[in-house]
């Protein structure tokens, strides 16, 4: 099923929570909503969902405007961030619920329920706590019974609001990656809200980057990385450097009298160079943009430096590989070289 969302907004008490926006998912597409608390995303989610009401716009599943269509009639399995499970009820007559609140005429066969829950708690690897209650599961069992639900009644598509929030780190990358080949299995169309920039970047087709109520990319993960398309977006994804200049005789100026490097930014005026720390190599002082070294520390087989240029207001930190050099003293001068930055107008 493919989702179109033509110019939708939202607004909570005179404030845009969600500004005009259009957006197309292809059906079997894997999208990742991201973006910091207050982007919007999950008020675009809950809007894709049905559970809230667009103030302006349309959204079509398939071609069928269903911007007026409840969750119910949008058929969409839509998985909370805390599971919602019903505590009284075993994970089978969990993931039983929704079928057997069919109506009557689209009811399943009880023989066809129970057939129908055994496969889908096979493919969620919950089969042998079928009998088990919500307390008797850890976290990462519960999203699982909690996505089975979901898939049973056989959604349009699938919608997750921050899915691996309430989880542990090592419990998200294991519950992500499976999430991947649950999605390659059964061909849904999804969409998942998230803050984790590498959550977004590892499991998603796609990235949808937002920030106050806006759309600020929509791209490949690989593109949206490496292309970032605004300073936000170059921010939030990832550690990023932010050195002040302008862009001056068709390069960028460090500071007022600093080095000049290539750089494409338009019109000559104020602007600022965004490059991320593994981005950066130490060479010697007359081959780089010259800088102190302020800070040594070393964190997980990297070497990381802060490193202070003349004019800018913050330290430049640099992440190299611990082996690959040997680490400068505080105090040190040094030369930067970067290798791929990009150079945004405005201060």
């Amino acid at each position: 099923m493919d989702i179109r969302i033509e110019g939708v907004s939202k607004i909570f008490e005179g404030t845009a929570a969600l500004h005009p926006v259009d957006l197309a998912i292809p059906s079997g597409q894997l999208v990742a909503l991201l973006g910091p608390s207050g982007s919007g995303k999950t008020t675009l989610l809950r809007l894709i969902a049905g559970l809230l009401p667009a103030d302006e716009g349309r959204i079509l599943f398939g071609g069928r405007d269903a911007t007026r269509l409840s969750l119910r009639e949008r058929r969409v399995g839509f998985v909370f961030q805390h599971y919602a499970l019903f505590p009284h009820l075993t994970v089978f007559e969990n993931v039983a619920f929704g079928l057997r609140c069919k109506p009557r005429r689209e009811r399943p066969k009880e023989a066809d329920i129970a057939a129908k829950v055994r496969e889908l708690l096979e493919l969620v690897q919950m089969i042998d706590y079928r009998e088990r209650l919500p307390a008797q599961l850890s976290g990462g069992q519960k999203q699982r019974v909690a996505l089975a639900r979901a898939m049973a009644i056989g959604p349009t598509v699938l919608l997750l609001d921050e899915p691996f929030g309430a989880l542990d780190a090592k419990v998200r990358v294991e519950l992500r990656r499976w999430l991947r080949r649950i999605h390659e299995e059964t061909g849904f169309t999804t969409v998942f809200v998230t803050h984790d920039q590498e959550e977004a970047l590892e499991l998603a087709d796609r990235v949808v980057v937002m920030n106050r109520g806006r759309i600020e990319q929509d791209g490949e993960p690989e593109q949206v990385y490496a292309e970032p398309a605004t300073p936000f977006v170059f921010d939030f994804l990832g550690r990023s450097n932010q050195i002040g200049g302008r862009v001056d005789g068709g390069g960028f100026r460090l500071g007022d009298d600093g080095a000049v490097l290539p750089a494409e930014a338009g019109a000559p005026g104020p602007a600022t160079l965004f490059v991320r720390p593994h981005d950066i190599s130490v060479v010697s002082t007359d081959e780089g943009v010259a800088a102190t070294v302020t800070e040594v520390r070393r964190l997980a087989g990297r070497l990381i430096l802060e490193a202070e240029l003349a004019g800018q207001s913050r330290p430049v930190e640099v992440d190299l590989p611990s082996g690959d050099v040997a680490a400068p003293r505080r105090g040190e001068r040094i030369g930067l070289a970067l290798r791929r930055y990009q150079v945004f107008p405005g201060a």
